[in-house]
C-alpha cells in the first residue's frame, strides 16, 4: 500500500487504502482470537471481535476490505493517529539503541520524556513517576496521597472512570465498579456537576457549580476531613459522558482541598495531550492539582505508558523517605522513546492547535447542526476533539434512549445506531445512551465532515426510537 500520513493541517488528504482483501487470513485471525484470547469487560461467548488487518491516520480496515473512520481513536488514545511515521521510526531507533533497561538507572529516553512532559504540565508538577498505563497511574497517585497525608479515604464522583485495577476500580463511579466493590477500599463517592442531568435541581450553570461544591464540602465534613487523603476528578469526565465542568467548579474544589489539607488529584488519562485542544484539560480552567495522572495520548498508545506528575510539596515527602511503590517496566525505553517522538511531533506539527481548530470550526458546529435535525440528540457537549451526543427518547423529559447500564434487548436502540454507523464506514465510541465523537487530534477537516455525514445517517436509527417517531419509553 502507499504510505500516507496526513499532517495536522491538511484539509483534503486522500484516505489510506489497505492491501487487497484476504478473507481467509481474517478468518484465521478471528478463529485464533476466539480460541485463546480472553477479552476485557465482556461475556466471552457473546462477542464477535472484528479482525483488523491494518490502520493508518484516522482509518483502520478489516480483511474483507471494509474501511472505517475511527471516531473512537482506539479507546481514545491514538491522538496522533495510527502509524505516524515519526513515532514508528522513533520506536525502531530506540529498539536498536536500547530496547529495555531497569527503572533505577538514568537513561536518555526516560529522562527526555520526563522533561518534555514536565514542560507542559501546569504549575509545579515537575517530577514524573512513570507507570505502564492509566489505571496504575491512578493507583500510585492514590498511594502517594495517602502516604503524604497519613489519611485513608479518597473521594471521587459517581460519573467517572479511573481504571480497572483494585484501587482504581473502587474510585471509579460507573457500573464497572460494582462487581469488584466490597465497600472496604476507603473510597467515598459524591455527585459532580452535570447540568443536563443535574442531581441538584439546578437551572443554571452557576447554580450547578455552587450546589455541587456545597455537596462536596458537606460530604467532606460528614466523612471527617481528617480522614480524607484525596479528592480525585477527571478534569473533563470522559467515558462517563464528556461533561465539561462549569466555570469555577475546579477552582472551588482546589480551594476546598486547600482548606481541609486534602490532596487534589486530576485524572487526565483520557483528556490530556491535545484531546481538549490544549495540552491538558486543566489548562482550560487555569487550575493546578497536587498530582495529575496521564497515559493514552502521551504517546498515542504506540507502546503502553502512563504516569503521575507530582507537585513539589508531594515530592518533598519522599526526599528522605522511600516511596513505597514501583514497577519493573517503569519508564520503559521503548515507551519513553515513543513519548519523546509524540510530544515533539505534536509541537512541530501544531497538532494541539489543530485539535482546537477542528473542534471550533467543524465538529462543534457540525454536531450542533445534527442536533437541530435529529430528535434523538438531547445535548451536544465537548471541546477540541472530545465530544458526546446524549441520545434521548424524548427531548422534553430527557429520558435516555436506553436505560442506565442497559444490556440485551434493552440496549437495542444503541446497538442499532452503532450498527448503522459501521455500515456507513464509521467506527463509533458508544457508552450507555451516548455516542462520543473522539477522533484523532490529527483528523483533517475533510475526514471530520465525512464522519459527521456518517453520523447523520446513523442517527436515523436512533430517531426511530424517539417519542416523536412513536417509540416506546423505557423509564429514566
Amino acid at each position: 500500500m502507499t504510505t500516507h500520513h496526513p499532517s495536522s493541517t491538511s484539509s483534503a488528504a486522500p484516505a489510506p487504502q489497505g492491501p487487497a482483501p484476504d478473507p481467509a487470513a481474517g478468518r484465521a485471525v478471528h478463529a485464533a482470537d476466539r480460541a485463546h484470547v480472553f477479552h476485557s469487560w465482556s461475556a466471552q461467548g457473546q462477542i464477535d471481535p472484528l479482525a483488523v488487518a491494518g490502520a493508518e491516520g484516522s482509518y483502520f480496515w478489516d480483511y474483507e476490505g471494509n474501511r472505517y473512520l475511527d471516531f473512537a481513536s482506539g479507546l481514545v488514545f491514538t491522538n496522533i493517529g495510527y502509524q505516524h511515521p515519526k513515532v514508528v521510526a522513533a520506536v525502531q531507533e530506540q529498539a536498536a539503541q536500547l530496547c529495555t533497561f531497569a527503572p533505577a538507572f538514568a537513561i536518555e529516553a526516560r529522562s527526555e520524556a520526563a522533561r518534555l512532559i514536565a514542560e507542559r504540565t501546569p504549575g509545579d508538577l515537575d517530577k514524573i513517576f512513570f507507570t505502564n498505563g492509566g489505571a496504575d497511574a491512578v493507583e500510585h497517585a492514590l498511594r502517594m496521597a495517602r502516604v503524604h497525608t497519613g489519611r485513608p479515604k479518597v473521594l471521587s464522583t459517581y460519573r467517572s472512570y479511573h481504571g480497572g485495577t483494585q484501587q482504581a476500580i473502587n474510585v471509579t463511579g460507573d457500573p464497572r465498579r460494582w462487581a469488584s466493590d466490597t465497600g472496604t477500599a476507603g473510597t467515598v463517592h459524591f455527585d459532580g456537576p452535570h447540568l443536563y442531568r443535574s442531581p441538584f435541581w439546578s437551572r443554571t450553570e452557576e447554580q450547578e457549580c455552587a450546589r455541587a461544591l456545597e455537596h462536596l464540602e458537606r460530604t467532606i465534613q460528614m466523612e471527617g476531613p481528617a480522614t480524607v487523603a484525596a479528592v480525585i476528578l477527571e478534569t473533563v469526565p470522559g467515558t462517563a459522558g464528556i461533561m465539561m465542568p462549569p466555570a469555577g467548579y475546579l477552582a472551588g474544589v482546589r480551594e476546598l482541598c486547600d482548606r481541609y489539607g486534602i490532596v487534589f488529584i486530576l485524572d487526565e488519562v483520557m483528556a490530556g495531550f491535545g484531546r481538549t485542544g490544549t495540552w491538558f484539560a486543566a489548562d482550560l480552567y487555569d487550575v493546578v492539582p497536587d498530582l495529575m495522572t496521564f497515559a493514552k495520548g502521551v504517546n498515542s498508545g504506540y507502546v503502553p505508558l502512563g504516569g503521575v506528575a507530582i507537585s513539589q510539596k508531594i515530592a518533598e515527602t519522599f526526599d528522605q523517605r522511600p516511596y513505597p511503590g514501583g514497577l519493573t517496566y517503569s519508564g520503559h525505553p521503548l515507551a519513553c522513546g515513543a513519548a519523546v517522538a509524540t510530544l515533539r511531533t505534536m509541537a512541530e506539527e501544531g497538532i494541539v492547535e489543530h485539535a482546537a481548530h477542528i473542534g471550533e470550526t467543524v465538529l462543534g458546529p457540525g454536531l450542533r447542526e445534527l442536533a437541530e435535525r435529529h430528535p434523538s440528540v438531547g445535548e451536544v457537549r465537548g471541546v477540541g476533539v472530545f465530544w458526546a451526543l446524549d441520545l434521548v427518547r424524548d427531548r422534553t423529559t430527557r429520558e435516555p434512549l436506553v436505560p442506565y447500564n442497559a444490556s440485551g434487548k434493552d440496549n437495542a436502540p444503541m446497538a442499532e445506531f452503532a450498527a448503522a454507523a459501521k455500515r456507513a464506514g464509521l467506527w463509533p465510541f458508544v457508552n450507555m445512551n451516548r455516542t462520543h465523537v473522539v477522533p484523532p487530534c490529527t483528523i483533517t477537516e475533510a475526514e471530520a465532515k465525512e464522519g459527521l455525514a456518517a453520523l447523520d445517517e446513523a442517527l436515523s436509527a436512533a430517531d426511530a426510537h424517539t417519542a416523536e417517531a412513536g417509540g416506546e419509553g423505557t423509564g429514566a
